[in-house]
């Protein structure tokens, strides 16, 4: 049975990776707000641009759609510092700001130097302080990371927070704790799965914490001509499937040696012989791809598990374009809900 979460703050969602110049990330955004997307997603890694700075160049050229990272970790930051810079985004937005918290991808991570410690209690301890933070209070803190009499000398209001994740404890942390969670995933089969981990977590959330929303955080490519979506699909499913637990492969039936061996190449810096690897399997798992119809009719079965969907890389061999198709596609199937 589809969910019917009426007070989400999202429904429809897109992912914009800043690996383009940020005036065309705001383009998008505004393209995005035009085709009927309530929120966007800048996506966080240090090798693209600063997706604070393109989504402050997003809320100037929009009216209504929420903003946010996601997901943004907080490693590569303090995590005072980044709930300082969604409060800044609330604040230039005029309230529409999100904030999209996961634990960070380890591969980027490893690149500065940054040892992903105790994932899950990070991720938590971060959402508590930027909460107190954005009501106001000063606040000491010594865990995962440490605060001292820290506060903001402006106020940003409250802001929501929903934890990207994958794995169980992660998503039962979320349905206990968060606003939402974004779950990373592409296949059916998953949200399946991640519902019953999200129960676990909802039967122990005080009512005090109110309602929760449950995200999808899909791979996308779309295009008229199917090919065309699914060899796009292969780059981001090749950073996928090597950074995949063995129990996700294995659950599909992926071959967990050839996504070790993609790994390696990706690691080496061989990311045409990694994308070459990709099997059709794994794009079918990994990624919502092909053309218009099928991505409705596989976005229509993940939206029976979750109250909102949101759209992530590549969207399609052209994003313009891939907008466009999924605004389409979001009206077809927002239709059905509307009823007489």
């Amino acid at each position: 049975m589809q969910r019917t979460n009426n007070t989400s703050p999202i429904r429809w969602g897109i992912e914009l990776t800043p690996d383009a110049p940020v005036r065309e990330i705001a383009a998008l955004g505004a393209a995005a707000e035009e085709a009927g997307f309530d929120a966007a997603f800048g996506s966080s890694h240090y090798n693209n641009r600063d997706p604070l700075i393109a989504l402050d160049r997003v809320a100037a050229a929009t009216d209504e759609i929420r903003l946010g990272p996601g997901v943004a970790n907080p490693y590569d930051v303090h995590p005072l510092r980044l709930a300082s810079q969604v409060a800044t985004l609330a604040e230039v937005s005029d309230g529409r700001a999100l904030l999209g918290l996961g634990a960070g991808d380890v591969s980027t991570l490893r690149n500065l130097g940054v040892d992903r410690d105790r994932p899950l209690r990070r991720v938590l301890e971060t959402m508590r302080v930027a909460k107190k933070l954005w009501a106001g209070e000063r606040v000491d803190h010594e865990g995962t990371f440490t605060a001292s009499d820290a506060a903001l000398n402006y106020d940003p209001g409250p802001v929501p927070v929903l934890v990207g994740g994958q794995g169980p404890h992660m998503l039962r942390m979320a349905a206990k704790h968060a606003d939402g969670v974004l779950v990373n995933g592409s296949h059916p089969d998953d949200y399946a799965w991640a519902a019953d981990q999200i129960e676990i977590g909802i039967e122990d959330r005080p009512d005090s914490r109110g309602p929760f929303t449950i995200g999808a955080f899909a791979s996308v490519s779309i295009d008229e001509d199917a090919e065309r979506a699914r060899t796009v699909a292969r780059r981001p499913v090749a950073y996928i499937a090597s950074g995949a637990p063995e129990e996700v492969l294995s659950r599909h039936g992926l071959d967990v040696e050839r996504a070790a061996e993609i790994g390696e190449a990706i690691s080496v810096g061989e990311r045409e012989r990694a994308y070459d690897l990709v099997t059709p399997a794994m794009v079918d798992t990994f990624c919502v791809a092909g053309t218009p119809d099928a991505v409705a009719e596989r976005i229509e079965t993940i939206r029976e598990y979750a109250d909102a969907f949101v759209a992530a890389s590549p969207l399609g061999p052209d994003r313009e374009r891939a907008i466009e198709l999924l605004g389409s596609v979001r009206e077809r199937l927002v239709a059905p809900e509307s009823g007489p």
